[in-house]
Formats: structure tokens, C-alpha cells, sequence
């Protein structure tokens, strides 16, 4: 696909400074960048990359920087990016139908996509325009919503709910048994059967590795929007409120439940029957161990604290050598005192 940028800033707005018939077919960084290229500046510490980039534009914040062939200024250069990238790499067409190595059992639309080695089990339901990877096993009376896209090798347990638009990658695991199990008096475990479903709403994607736990009495929740990378633990009964996003290996322990618009750092650690409020920080490696029940952000291992009291703790914490051997002598001077006295 070739665009030109008064094409583009028509679709997207900004305002373009140079010559708005420049076309472009790509986006590449501003130092790989060649001719035809459409690159991008989000992280100022990169501008000096300005003066050297052979790119044929530029998405940059204002203001433009002299003797730049083009550019397209937005207060969201980064956000814009995304929007361009996606107009330029559209998802790769699917042709409707059903592979004939498939075992559908259940109930596909006409307009989806069902590949090599699939099982769909009784009961089951596939929207429209759906794309099921080869190897996928969809299990009984799953519902997967209209224009969702399974990559190869999805296993969907039975009676859980996959929302309109998602996107699941390879290798994730919905519905699978939460970690359930009671302790007799000899220490041997009983396991407590898991009979919620996980219910994911319109709009999530899932990283490849991800494993969401089915609910053991209610559902797990995941709400519109989330964005989970690759390798995340959520347990059962987890509850993740709209537009949050997760970096890799998060761990989620069962029944905590996590606000709208959050961002947890990869490899934090969320203990179980927590709370966690809208519009809250975590940072990576962070575990946090009891609820946060206001917006902000949120850092460190044990304890967590919020981040500008973290910071504070943590630059003393550097200095407890110091301070001990300081302790130490006024101790000795204190008691040198004493004795005198």
C-alpha cells in the first residue's frame, strides 16, 4: 500500500509541514529509514536522529524541525504511529471455510475461517469472519464472538466466551482448572472442581503462553479492551477491569480484582483476594501484597509502597552500610561519655 500524507492526515488529522503529495508505503525507525519510509519520534532523547534520517516524513510532536523534507505534527506522535501502522499492515485476509482435516461438532458461521486439525466441540458457537488457527481445540458450547482470530494452537476449555474482535496467540490456554484444592489432616489435597467459566469481553488481545484460569464457583473476568503480553498467569476468579494492560510474565494469584485503565510492569506478582483500584501503576517486578485502593503509582518488592515513597526509602537504603558503621561510633562515643561521667 502506497499513501500519501495528505491521505493519511485526512483519515487521522494532524497538519502536515512540507509537501503533502510525499507518499510513503512504510514505517520504519528514523535511523533505519530510507526513501518512502515514514518514521516517527515519540521519545525526545532520539531527535537528534532528526538531522541524519533519510526518511521520506517524519510523525513527530511541534514543532517541526528545520530542514526536514516533510512531516505530520500531532500532540500524539506515538499514538498516531500506532494508527498509521495498522492502515498500512492490515491483518492478512482469510478465506471462509473449513479445513477438511477439521472436526466441527458445533455451529460456524458461513464467513469464518476454521483451519487444519481444529476440533469445535458440541454446542459451540464461531461469529462471523472468525479465523481459528490450525490445531485450535474449542471446546464444548464456547462462544467466540464476530471477528476474533485464534492463532495456531489455542486450546479454549468448554463453556468459556471469547468476545467480538480479540486477538489470541499461540500457545494460550483459556479455561484450564484454577489451582483449587483443600488439605486433609495427613497434609494430602483434595481438589476443589472448578465449575465457573472465563468470560473475555470485545477488543482483548492475549500474548502468546497465557494461561487464564476458569472460575471455581463464579467466572474469571476479563473486560474490554485488556491487552495481556505474553506468558501472564491470571487465576481463577480474577476480575480485570477494561483497557488494562499487562506486560509479560505477570502473575495474578486468585479472586484479586483489578480496575479500568491500569498498567501492571512485566514480572509483578498481584496476591490473591486483592483489590486494586481504577487507573493504578504497577511497576515491573513489583509484588504487591494488599490492596491499593487509590490511583497512582505503585513500586517495590516488600514492602510496595507508592512510587515517590519507594524512591525515598530506596536512596536510604543504599546508604545502610554507612549509616550502620556511623550508628556504631556514636555508640562508642556515648558510652566513652558515660564512663567519664
Amino acid at each position: 500500500m502506497v499513501l500519501r500524507l495528505d491521505e493519511i492526515v485526512a483519515r487521522f488529522g494532524g497538519e502536515i509541514v512540507g509537501a503533502g503529495d510525499t507518499a510513503v508505503s512504510r514505517i520504519d525507525t528514523l535511523q533505519h529509514a530510507g526513501p518512502g519510509d515514514l518514521a516517527f519520534l515519540a521519545n525526545p532523547k532520539y531527535r537528534h536522529q532528526l538531522a541524519t534520517t533519510h526518511a521520506a516524513a517524519v510523525i513527530m510532536a511541534p514543532p517541526a524541525m528545520p530542514g526536514l523534507v516533510a512531516a505530520i505534527l500531532t500532540p500524539q506522535p506515538y499514538l498516531y504511529y500506532a494508527r498509521v501502522a495498522q492502515w498500512l499492515n492490515p491483518a492478512p485476509p482469510s478465506l471462509p471455510g473449513i479445513h477438511p482435516s477439521a472436526v466441527v461438532e458445533g455451529n460456524v458461521a458461513a464467513t469464518a475461517s476454521v483451519g487444519a486439525n481444529v476440533w469445535v466441540g458440541r454446542g459451540a458457537r464461531i461469529g462471523d469472519d472468525v479465523v481459528i488457527g490450525a490445531n485450535c481445540s474449542i471446546g464444548e458450547d464456547v462462544e467466540i464472538g464476530d471477528g476474533s482470530r485464534l492463532a495456531a494452537n489455542v486450546s479454549i476449555y468448554a463453556r468459556c466466551r471469547i468476545g467480538a474482535r480479540c486477538l489470541i496467540h499461540s500457545g494460550v490456554v483459556v479455561g484450564a482448572d484454577g489451582f483449587g484444592f483443600a488439605r486433609e489432616g495427613d497434609g494430602s489435597w483434595v481438589k476443589v472442581p472448578q465449575v465457573g467459566r472465563v468470560v473475555i469481553g470485545d477488543d482483548v488481545e492475549i500474548g502468546a503462553g497465557t494461561t487464564i484460569d476458569r472460575g471455581a464457583l463464579g467466572d474469571t473476568v476479563i473486560g474490554d479492551g485488556v491487552k495481556l503480553d505474553n506468558q501472564i498467569q491470571v487465576g481463577h476468579n480474577v476480575r480485570i477491569g477494561p483497557h488494562t494492560a499487562m506486560a509479560g510474565c505477570v502473575g495474578i494469584a486468585g479472586s484479586a480484582v483489578i480496575g479500568a485503565r491500569c498498567t501492571v510492569g512485566g514480572a509483578a506478582v498481584i496476591l490473591g483476594h486483592l483489590s486494586i483500584a481504577d487507573d493504578v501503576n504497577v511497576s515491573a517486578g513489583t509484588l504487591v501484597a494488599k490492596s491499593i485502593p487509590r490511583a497512582g503509582t505503585y513500586s517495590g518488592t516488600v514492602p510496595f509502597l507508592e512510587h515517590g515513597d519507594w524512591l525515598r526509602n530506596f536512596s536510604r537504603l543504599r546508604h545502610l552500610d554507612e549509616m550502620a558503621d556511623r550508628i556504631r561510633a556514636l555508640e562508642q562515643r556515648l558510652a566513652a561519655l558515660e564512663k567519664k561521667s
